[in-house]
């Protein structure tokens, strides 16, 4: 905890770094997802991310070099999606200077350390406001001059993914960028709902298994938001819905077996960082297909997949993980669309979209292996 002569001192250090900056910004008011008004200086130059796979949007605002502004961020990027860190980390060697911190839910962030680098401002998951509340992080780095904005891409996507990107478009000055960018994952999104709408199939029943292979223990999976609302736009019955109040929780086997589901949707990603070796699905970019479409198979022998006809039809995919926190959302929904319909799909290519999204917006390039199928050769 912070004594009172130091945070005398780093509060004087603060207000004397704004004044500095004070010409060439101007003050704004934003809304963040958490309903609160914050007042702050824009554009911001000096940005805390905490998530780190929150570069994820500011690749979007900011290809040219999303790390311009980025004085600190949570050190999961490299752990969560090591692949796609790697591609960045080629392009933008100097992110391995970027200093890290720990998260806000697990109590392992030092103000301290964020004061020392005059943050503008801190972009937050909307997830972490309980505990940041509970720790009093807000509290301390309000004492500071340095407000918390509040995003999310995890717990509402759907909901919240392009007012996240307008406020943090506000935020950096990208407001353009991000414009441009909505347009695009709202037109791509009407790929699919749009056609679901008229044609009103009938939806097929699916389990998504969240990472699934990560552990031993069956099975996670989504609620009524997140991949759970993905599944709902692509025409498809969540089995979970009902069950899982919530973005996340869990199903017991006996209730995947019951509702015999004719899908399953494994996520998945490369988490060697976490369980090295483990059982999970690691598509993502550059992956080996053939080892995924192998460890894809063993996940049917589990006791929750006993006689279910995902199984049995062969209609049992896997799917990136990080599509549950990232505003690509658009893409999963389409490709969750032609597994579940695909003649009413023939014409959609998740690719495709995939290509443009990196060519229009990303700094990196695209590279496949975001999905399998057992139904794949």
């Amino acid at each position: 905890m912070l004594s009172s002569p130091r945070l005398k001192i780093l509060f004087g250090t603060l207000i004397s770094f704004a004044c500095g900056a004070t010409a060439m910004a101007d003050a704004i008011t934003v809304t963040d997802v958490a309903g609160r008004e914050i007042s702050l200086d824009a554009p911001a130059e000096r940005v805390i991310l905490g998530e780190g796979r929150q570069i994820y949007l500011l690749g979007l605002l900011e290809p040219e070099d999303p790390f311009a502004h980025v004085v600190g961020w949570r050190e999961d990027f490299s752990q969560a999606d090591p692949d796609n860190y790697a591609r960045y980390l080629e392009r933008f060697p100097e992110i391995e200077e970027i200093p890290t911190f720990g998260g806000f839910k697990d109590g392992t962030f030092d103000v301290e350390q964020a004061a020392a680098l005059n943050p503008d401002v801190v972009l937050m998951n909307i997830e972490a406001k309980a505990a940041t509340e509970d720790a009093a992080y807000d509290d301390k780095l309000a004492q500071l001059g340095i407000p918390i904005v509040y995003v999310d891409f995890r717990e509402d996507p759907i909901e919240h993914t392009i007012p996240s990107m307008r406020i943090i478009g506000q935020i950096m000055d990208d407001e353009a960028a991000a414009e441009a960018f909505i347009e695009f994952a709202e037109t791509q999104l009407a790929r699919v709902t749009d056609v679901i709408a008229e044609a009103n199939p009938e939806r097929p029943s699916v389990f998504i298994d969240r990472a699934g292979g990560y552990s031993d223990e069956c099975c996670m999976s989504f609620g009524p938001a997140n991949f759970g609302d993905y599944v709902t736009l692509a025409g498809g019955h969540n089995i979970a819905e009902g069950i899982i109040p919530n973005s996340f929780g869990n199903l017991n086997p006996e209730q995947i077996i019951a509702a015999n589901p004719d899908h399953v949707v494994v996520t998945g990603g490369n988490w060697d960082a976490y369980v090295p070796g483990g059982d999970w699905v690691g598509v993502g970019p550059g992956s080996d297909m053939q080892q995924a479409h192998a460890k894809l198979e063993a996940l049917t022998e589990r006791t929750a997949m006993t006689g279910i006809k995902a199984v049995e039809s062969g209609n049992f995919h896997a799917i990136w993980h990080q599509f549950y926190n990232s505003p690509y959302y658009f893409v999963a929904v389409q490709q969750l669309a032609k597994w579940l319909h695909p003649e009413l799909f023939a014409d959609l290519d998740p690719e495709a979209t995939m290509e443009e999204l990196h060519e229009r917006f990303l700094p990196i390039d695209y590279e496949p292996g975001y999905w399998i199928s057992l139904h794949d050769d």
